[in-house]
């Protein structure tokens, strides 16, 4: 992959896949989606959607952090939920994550997730030198 640059980190879960954590091309940096595994023990967290959600986003700032950047140069999400009716909840914990002004976002309502997660999101941010 010419011109890229693979982001890799132990500071977030290993890849379950053939995929990278997170990919750098042309100013952008397409982040993998997360699920709630926790980074030490590749397990899934337990408890609720909102502990799910928050081992998500941590997990992704940590593939950021990787690449030198934040979740404020995040500019593109894509949230998969098992069940739509933990929109609400999952929105909250995103808010404490991305404040105002939030990326462009989706959601979208899924069959089944890796590992039986509950939910996953996606990222794409924009590198220092494109801000």
């Amino acid at each position: 992959m010419s011109g890229t640059r693979i982001i890799a980190t132990d500071a977030a879960p290993r890849a379950i896949g053939p995929y990278s954590q997170a990919v750098a091309a042309g100013g952008l940096v397409f982040c993998s989606g997360q699920i709630a595994l926790d980074p030490a023990t590749g397990s899934l967290v337990g408890g609720t959607i909102a502990d799910e959600t928050r081992r998500v986003l941590e997990n992704l700032r940590a593939v950021l952090a990787a690449a030198g950047l934040e979740l404020a140069t995040v500019v593109r999400t894509t949230v998969y939920l098992t069940n739509l009716s933990d929109f609400p909840v999952v929105n909250q914990v995103y808010a404490e994550f991305f404040p105002p002004p939030s990326p462009a976002r989706s959601t979208v309502q899924v069959a089944a997730l890796p590992r039986d997660a509950r939910v996953e999101i996606d990222a794409i941010a924009v590198a220092a030198a494109e801000r």
